[in-house]
């Protein structure tokens, strides 16, 4: 029988590659909640305000989906206020599907389960690699109030659910708020074009230390199969490719797609967003010159999020075991991770 996918951020990284996963395995129908039509034949685009319950129910008001991925995040100015907007999205969602026979409920959150919110990003030091069954850190993250108003929904509607928590994404997106790959493509290019050197921009422990990423095309067969397994309801799981590296041994692939040495390590940490705050003029030429897509820099890359993410002081990595034990064995290379996002931008002209 055909499944019907709800897709909640249908156009985002983790969204689009689900929704391509589910359309080519042929027995999936797909809709999208998204702020943007999605552009992937086969995704029907349902448009609304997440955080206004009445205009959600508006738009589902003729769904009847029987498996639900909620993958929409909207960013706030403090972590009571992603709290408050975050938790509203994934409530609004459920109660307007109540009652019309959902079977499962996929949640995508992150590593930030184990690392805390941005305002206290990373300040403690967890035992690695990371365990699904860690504890929850004290203090404000929305990541655990999505989570309990999925198990409340659940209680209520009798649906299982899965919790999908992946480490830093790498796909490809455009205008998507933690993509790294378009980042540091963005940042290669601008390197190239300028003659800047190519350094590692983040800390000396992210240097050095082990750490691994997630792939969203990885990401979107996990999603899949954990909606489709008996074995794999109502748990959480850590995704990610199944490499451990350090970021000295990745540098220099990386600059090597691009043409470029790798500039040596300064030691300390240059942010991004430092290093490319006047960069804007730079990419608008840049676009014009080698007849790009005509996107803003702050549209393709986030260097505030590679920041972050480069820039801990802290170990790392997840551990994969409680996937495994269940049958999931997906493995993913991480340098053609990187490459294969960057080969699609630059076919569909985002970078040069």
């Amino acid at each position: 029988m055909t499944k019907k996918a709800l897709i909640v951020g249908a156009t985002g990284i983790t969204g689009s590659n689900l929704a391509e996963n589910l359309l080519a395995s042929g027995d999936w129908t797909v809709a999208g909640l998204s702020r943007s039509q999605s552009k992937l034949p086969g995704v029907r685009t349902l448009s609304c305000d997440l955080v206004d319950g009445q205009s959600v129910k508006a738009a589902l008001a003729e769904e009847r989906p029987s498996h639900v991925f909620i993958t929409a995040w909207s960013r706030q100015d403090t972590e009571v206020e992603n709290c408050r907007v975050n938790g509203a999205i994934v409530r609004n969602v459920l109660d307007a599907v109540s009652g019309r026979g959902v079977e499962h409920v996929a949640l995508t959150t992150g590593t930030k389960h184990y690392l805390g919110p941005f305002e206290s990003y990373a300040k403690t030091k967890p035992e690695t690699p990371f365990r699904e069954e860690q504890e929850r850190l004290p203090g404000e993250n929305f990541y655990y109030v999505q989570e309990d108003e999925i198990f409340t929904a659940s209680a209520r509607d009798g649906f299982t659910w899965s919790v999908h928590r992946p480490h830093t994404l790498i796909g490809y997106a455009v205008g998507n708020a933690m993509n790294m790959a378009a980042t540091l493509a963005v940042y290669a290019s601008i390197c190239r074009e300028t003659g800047r050197p190519f350094m590692f921009p983040g800390s000396p422990e992210q240097w050095e230390a082990a750490t691994d990423v997630t792939d969203a095309r990885l990401l979107a067969k996990h999603l899949k199969w954990a909606a489709t397994t008996s074995a794999a309801a109502n748990l959480a799981f850590n995704v990610v490719n199944g490499e451990v590296f350090r970021w000295k041994w990745l540098w220099p692939r990386l600059a090597a797609y691009f043409g470029l040495e790798a500039g040596a390590y300064p030691g300390s940490p240059t942010p991004l967003e430092e290093q490319m705050r006047e960069a804007g003029p730079i990419w608008d030429g840049m676009v014009a010159k080698y007849a790009l897509e005509p996107n803003a820099l702050t549209r393709v890359a986030s260097f505030w999020h590679s920041d972050a993410d480069l820039g801990r002081q802290i170990e790392t990595f997840n551990d994969m075991g409680r996937s495994r034990e269940l049958g999931f064995l997906e493995y993913q290379d991480t340098t053609r991770s990187f490459t294969d996002a960057f080969d699609r931008l630059r076919l569909d002209r985002i970078i040069p």
